[in-house]
């Protein structure tokens, strides 16, 4: 185990640039397996999540190697199995079902783990399924589907579901037919994955939107890709930014897919200046409390919800931060008020009253992004905070300390003597 000294005050200033976005690096690896062939990726960010999808594919029967680009070379493979060792510590595991399915008519996936914030059943996946003509069989914490000719369906989802949408997606372009996806996620990773299925041959119209069409076809092609950045890092290197006083240029900046978190910040009280590929963001004269309600894309990301609160913990005045996504996205809450932050939660949000400054303390991750959120609090905090069950950081934020180090931070990465 290891933990993050963070000792705080310090303001952010220079240059720091975003990693290749992981939520849209794994189901484009998990598309892999729809073509034989040498798929390149370029921009995968160095992440735990990955490494374990390189485990998962190559369980398959993939070959993979990784000196800059990643390289993935899938031919001939008969493995229909993603186990319990591998999924556990990932939910996007289950991204491996529409392929498999789709190309090896069959597939063996253990119910998914990963983040401990809230129930995220993958029922809608499995009803998309048999709306295809597969049969479903759940037993002994596995699911199993068998599909010997998926044809296309009508398919609307009862609720937004971004890897649901992408593995239907997967499922669908080489399943018989015409298959139309009602309910759509809109997330940019959705539409990235979509733009790299159609460089490989798929026919698939409306990504980004709510209604997406999917022409199946007989066969794919490997084809290279570029990873989009990762808005999720950088709304958190923005708030960052924010909540330590400090004027930093963000390159690699996913200016529209961010425009929500943008408006939220300005109101706040950040400048935000914004270029083609870049944000510079400079903290204000003080900040304000603003509400918040989290919601799909292009809604404000559930994926930033506890980096905002921690920026709202020493605003002025009072906000209310709604979360509609997940029912246990506060658990970084507790760890927050040990740094005196005021916060009440009441079901699904939290009343936050500003305090003028957030002060060190020992803290523990709880899931991803509540690590970020913890990370940016120490960061502004007086004097030093100690992070522990930093491996839910490692999941999602590529080289977060020497990022934060290099623009001013002072931040290292230590053994844990006390794991809890």
């Amino acid at each position: 185990m290891e933990k993050l000294i963070i000792k705080g005050g310090k303001p952010l200033e220079g240059e720091v640039e975003v990693s290749g976005a992981k939520n849209a690096a794994l189901p484009i690896m998990a598309s892999s397996l729809m073509a034989d062939g040498l798929h390149v990726l370029e921009g995968v960010p160095n992440l735990r999540d990955i490494k374990t999808m390189i485990s998962l594919l190559e369980h398959i029967g993939s070959k993979i190697s990784w000196a800059g680009d990643l390289k993935i070379t899938t031919d001939n493979y008969n493995a229909d199995e993603a186990p319990y060792d591998l999924v556990k510590t990932m939910r996007a595991s289950i991204l491996v079902l529409g392929p498999l399915v789709a190309r090896l008519k069959k597939a063996k996936i253990s119910l998914p783990g990963g983040c401990a914030i809230g129930a995220r059943p993958i029922d809608l996946h499995l009803k998309a399924l048999e709306a295809m003509g597969a049969k479903i069989e759940l037993r002994e914490g596995y699911v199993k589907v068998s599909a010997p000719k998926l044809h296309g369906a009508n398919i609307t989802f009862d609720k937004i579901t971004v890897t649901g949408t992408e593995n239907i997606i997967m499922a669908a372009v080489l399943a018989e037919g015409k298959t139309i996806i009602s309910n759509a996620a809109r997330e940019p990773e959705v539409t990235d994955l979509a733009c790299h299925l159609v460089n490989m041959g798929a026919k698939i119209s409306g990504a980004g939107t709510d209604k997406i069409t999917i022409e199946g076809v007989a066969n794919l092609r490997p084809a290279k890709h570029k990873i989009i950045p990762d808005r999720i890092e950088a709304g958190t290197l923005m708030m960052a930014a924010g909540i330590t006083g400090g004027n930093l240029k963000i390159k690699n900046f996913p200016v529209e897919m961010l425009q929500t978190a943008i408006l939220k910040l300005s109101e706040a009280g950040l400048h935000i200046e914004t270029g083609d590929t870049y944000a510079h963001v400079k903290a204000g004269p003080g900040l304000k409390a603003t509400n918040v309600t989290t919601a799909p894309y292009p809604g404000f990301a559930t994926d930033l919800q506890a980096q905002f609160m921690t920026l709202m913990s020493v605003a002025e005045g009072t906000c209310i931060v709604t979360e509609t996504i997940f029912e246990n996205r506060f658990m970084h809450v507790p760890e927050l008020q040990r740094m005196g932050a005021d916060i009440r939660v009441d079901g699904g949000f939290a009343v936050v009253k500003g305090i003028k400054r957030l002060r060190g303390a020992p803290v523990m991750a709880t899931d991803l992004r509540a690590s970020a959120s913890l990370v940016i609090a120490a960061l502004s905090a007086k004097g030093t905070s100690e992070i522990r069950r930093i491996y839910h950081l490692d999941r999602g934020y590529e080289a977060i300390e020497q990022k934060l180090s290099s623009v001013g931070a002072d931040i290292v990465r230590a053994p844990d003597g006390d794991a809890r």
